[in-house]
């Protein structure tokens, strides 16, 4: 089994930077990919950020060039930098990875609880 635990979300203002953080643990053979989603009241959830094993980086339109995801592949972390944050990036922000769990395993997909991000003014 593993576990993914998201921490840093909170309240902040427009404008403002916040950093959100998501450890992974538990039987991991292979961690192939980690992503950042969000899911704002009322709407689907989009994804925000993806970082592959190899550290390939992918960002939806709407946070690239303000939000850098990155990772720490021996502490099995990934990071979330938000700058330049706005009202409408306000979401519960969910991380997930793509991992094997095994050798000859399959890969499997796992979420974390998720975390509150809060812009105001």
């Amino acid at each position: 089994q593993v576990q993914l635990v998201e921490s840093g979300g909170g309240l902040v203002q427009i404008g403002g930077s916040l950093t959100l953080s998501c450890a992974a643990s538990g039987s991991i053979f292979g961690l192939i990919a980690m992503d950042w989603y969000r899911q704002a009241p009322g709407k689907e959830r989009e994804l925000v950020a993806t970082i592959t094993s190899g550290g390939g980086t992918n960002y939806a339109g709407s946070v690239k060039g303000r939000f850098t995801i990155s990772r720490d592949t021996a502490k099995n972390t990934m990071y979330l930098q938000m700058n330049s944050l706005k009202a409408e990036d306000t979401a519960v922000y969910y991380c997930d990875a793509m991992v094997r769990p095994g050798w000859g395993q399959p890969i499997r997909q796992y979420w974390g609880q998720g975390t509150q991000v809060t812009v105001s003014s």
